[in-house]
């Protein structure tokens, strides 16, 4: 069978989900958990075969492609691919998920087999969003990934509001996943594709909606439905909400999870943009200032926190500001500056909200109240943390820094004020991540239960050491993530900035009635 018949993207996503089967009936917790790894390891080289197999010199088109008919009266099929904006996501959802798995071993203490099952079941459907190229199916997955994140938050919360917080994750999602249906309609009823018989037929392929853009006075309307669905994910302000509230009270596995992969900014770079070229080009004002919005806005709330996790909670949504930023720039820098960016925060905001469980499983808070001192007694964690923590302000010699590089020229390229804005966020994120860093790690030890904490566990040292190397290396060695996305970005960017403008009449008048 050759790589193009090989379904190796149905299998990275049936794979997980048979592994959260049989991790389910496992019944004994040892072995739930040797079997959630052992899919997860297996789930992780399979999605660096596909990256393998992926040529990034025809970056611009979906490669790996598995056409299927679904649902042949609505035109709908099972069609998967990938191109150089999603491959890289395939192999970061994969590791985080096994660093996730890895980081539960020892902190979840009841319902193991389930937690271990929800966490595979959860990488299936996020591998899914990822390679998902029809509407349809797409939405499929987006809405199935609201089930084990409700029960993961709910279930194995560490806040005594868990539950409050698994139900406002999943009434903030929906209401995106209206906006997002909605849309999806839109443009599946106003594509004009040609049937075997009388009239047309809906389309809801992706390949197909990019080759036939919509009439200009729709692409307002699906531009804006399209990111008010993701903004709600991403998160932008002012749906942020949910995120410092699922990241207290969530498990640091949930919620690494959350901070760690953006599936709404894939879903605006994806979607938003490019099935609605004449409308993103328009709009991309408003695009960047509420980038820069949340930028600033959240860099100035993780100012003021004094714990890791809800500071950590507000980083990853000034970070993800500065991505929106990078996109609404629509130049190379800003597109290629803004899946870098994404792309870091498997390893860095993944990893550092991690460390952030790791202490609170020691010591039962991650308020500065109950630290100081940390790096006496844990001399590894604060290594690590101290990696991904430069990391995450950029600091050169990390993969920080080309990402928000590219993004501050970006930035500046577009307009001087959204520059100004990035440059501030980033001195603002140096500020609330030395500043926790120094009341946490350093100074006297005030209460005498830091001295009786243990310092990394073996598999948790090896855990992180796998991200924090990648971070130096893609710090040294940035081209080895930019030549995979180089060939797509350019054609993303074709497509937004030299669409040709389409009439309503172009399409009333063909032959829908005759």
């Amino acid at each position: 069978m050759s790589v193009a018949n090989f379904p190796l993207l149905s299998l990275l996503i049936v794979l997980p989900l048979l592994g959260a089967i049989a991790t389910g009936l496992a019944g004994d917790k040892d072995r739930a958990r040797k079997i959630a790894a052992s899919v997860a390891v297996i789930e992780l080289l399979g999605s660096l075969l596909a990256l393998y197999w992926f040529n990034a010199d025809d970056g611009g088109q979906f490669q790996l492609v598995e056409r299927h008919a679904w649902i042949a009266s609505l035109n709908v099929e099972y069609l998967l691919g990938i191109d150089g904006i999603s491959v890289l996501f395939l192999p970061m959802s994969a590791f985080l998920t096994l660093m996730a798995i890895g980081a539960s071993w020892n902190s979840i203490q009841h319902l193991e087999p389930f937690h271990y099952a929800l966490l595979l079941a959860l990488e299936g459907l996020t591998i899914g969003v990822f390679t998902a190229l029809d509407m349809v199916l797409f939405f499929l997955f987006w809405e199935l990934t609201l089930p084990p994140i409700f029960f993961l938050i709910g279930l194995w919360g560490i806040g005594p509001h868990r539950r409050v917080a698994a139900v406002k994750y999943t009434l903030f999602m929906l209401f995106g996943g209206a906006a997002l249906l909605i849309a999806i309609v839109i443009l599946a009823l106003n594509t004009d594709l040609p049937a075997d018989g009388v009239g047309t037929k809906l389309v809801f392929s992706l390949p197909v909606l990019l080759e036939k853009p919509l009439p200009d006075e729709l692409q307002g309307t699906v531009f804006l439905l399209l990111l008010l669905a993701f903004a709600v994910k991403t998160p932008l302000i002012p749906f942020h909400t949910w995120m410092p509230t699922a990241t207290m009270e969530g498990s640091p596995q949930v919620a690494a999870l959350l901070t760690g992969l953006k599936l709404g900014a894939f879903g605006i770079i994806r979607f938003t943009m490019p099935l609605a070229p004449s409308a993103a080009v328009e709009y991309s004002w408003i695009l960047g200032v509420l980038g820069a919005i949340t930028l600033i806005y959240g860099a100035l709330i993780a100012l003021y926190q004094s714990n890791l996790r809800r500071l950590l909670a507000y980083a990853s949504v000034s970070h993800v500001g500065l991505v929106i930023v990078g996109i609404a720039a629509l130049n190379m820098q800003g597109i290629q500056g803004a899946i870098f960016q994404l792309f870091n925060f498997t390893l860095v905001a993944g990893s550092l909200m991690l460390i952030a469980g790791f202490i609170h499983h020691r010591l039962g808070s991650t308020d500065c109240v109950h630290l100081g001192g940390l790096a006496k007694v844990m001399p590894k964690l604060t290594c690590f943390y101290f990696v991904f923590a430069l990391a995450s302000i950029g600091v050169p010699g990390t993969s920080g820094f080309p990402a928000e590089l590219l993004l501050i020229i970006s930035a500046l390229a577009a307009h001087p004020s959204l520059g100004i804005a990035a440059l501030a966020a980033a001195v603002l994120g140096a500020a609330y991540m030395l500043d926790y860093t120094r009341r946490a790690f350093f100074g006297p030890i005030i209460h005498q239960t830091v001295w009786q904490l243990q310092d990394l566990r073996r598999r948790e040292l090896l855990l992180l050491c796998a991200p924090a190397l990648l971070v130096l290396v893609f710090g040294l060695f940035p081209n080895i993530i930019l030549q995979v996305h180089e060939k797509t970005a350019e054609a993303w960017l074709s497509r937004i900035l030299e669409q040709p403008v389409i009439e309503s009449n172009e399409i009333a008048g063909t032959d829908i009635m005759d």
